[in-house]
């Protein structure tokens, strides 16, 4: 039975297709490839938030539930780290970093998209990764979401105390801070997912993504929205 909290996803849908414009203007005007894997980790989470409206609006379809699990459990979080990477990285490391991720993430989509499903495990508006007959795919995405959580994670706290002690730079630490909890959420719902408790990550991703928007907005403006301020760094 649906409630409001499946209708989230509508919100968090329009809310990171309007933070990815964003991100791409900034690479427009500024370049830098963390710009544009920034911009594509927040369309990638859009995607994942769109099947999920879908499946609420229109109920469980199989082409849904397979590009909510690849978008979401395998490319939610890896462009918004890559981009982190390339921030802090030098370009080489950054490259083959990208190469051997990506490649991860492209085998396990093929084999999401080859798993047989469980109709008998099919809720109406509901989506899990255990409807997959083949279960060993689901063990991909621990591994891709702990690299998420190592650079997009670990790289904004790495920020917030690079910061702490330098002048006139409070708003980078909370920028950095909000952005590094804001990263932990969807990770902390999407482990709910495992256990039946999908809306749990609907919340999470909607409170996730506006931190991390808000923990940008800071880095970038000084906390004061000047998204085309000099001298960025959002990571």
């Amino acid at each position: 039975m649906r409630s409001f909290v499946h209708f989230i996803p509508i919100a968090t849908s329009i809310f990171s297709i309007w933070f990815g414009m964003l991100l791409v203007r900034r690479y427009q005007e500024r370049g830098g490839m963390h710009h544009f894997w920034w911009a594509i980790g927040a369309f990638a989470f859009a995607a994942g938030t769109i099947t999920e409206s879908l499946t609420t609006l229109i109920g469980w379809h199989e082409p849904v539930f397979r590009a909510w699990y690849i978008s979401g459990a395998l490319f939610g979080g890896f462009p918004l780290a890559q981009g982190t990477v390339y921030l802090l990285l030098d370009r080489r490391k950054a490259d083959r970093l990208t190469a051997a991720v990506l490649s991860v993430a492209i085998v396990a989509a093929v084999c999401v998209l080859l798993s047989p499903i469980d109709t008998s495990l099919v809720e109406l508006h509901r989506l899990s990764g255990r409807v997959m007959e083949w279960t060993w795919v689901r063990a991909f995405s621990p591994f891709i979401n702990l690299y998420a959580v190592i650079f997009l994670v670990g790289g904004a706290v790495y920020s917030a105390l690079k910061y702490r002690t330098v002048p006139n730079m409070s708003h980078r630490v909370i920028g950095n801070w909000l952005i590094a909890i804001g990263a932990l959420l969807p990770g902390i719902g999407g482990s709910f997912t495992r256990f039946g408790h999908v809306e749990v990550l609907y919340v999470t991703e909607l409170v996730g993504i506006v931190l991390i928007y808000f923990g940008f907005r800071f880095n970038v403006g000084g906390g004061r929205g000047r998204v085309s301020a000099p001298s960025v760094e959002a990571a």
